[in-house]
């Protein structure tokens, strides 16, 4: 299960097709061009998207997150 303190890095590594979701909300990432280094607390904060929504999504059909 992701949290506010999952690393976006350790995210994409092991799930690399929830790119997707980073995209669809707006918000830049490693694969996306605009590389973000940090939690995913840290990266909602920066471009004000409400964590838990963006929680809500990547822990959608997460086995093993």
């Amino acid at each position: 299960m992701f949290t506010r303190e999952t690393k976006i890095e350790d995210i994409l590594e092991k799930f690399p097709e929830k790119a997707g979701i980073f995209v669809k909300m707006g918000l830049p990432c490693l694969v996306c061009g605009e590389p973000f280094w940090g939690t995913v607390e840290e990266l909602c904060q920066k471009y004000n998207v409400e964590s838990d929504k963006l929680l809500n999504e990547l822990n959608k059909n997460s086995k093993g997150a």
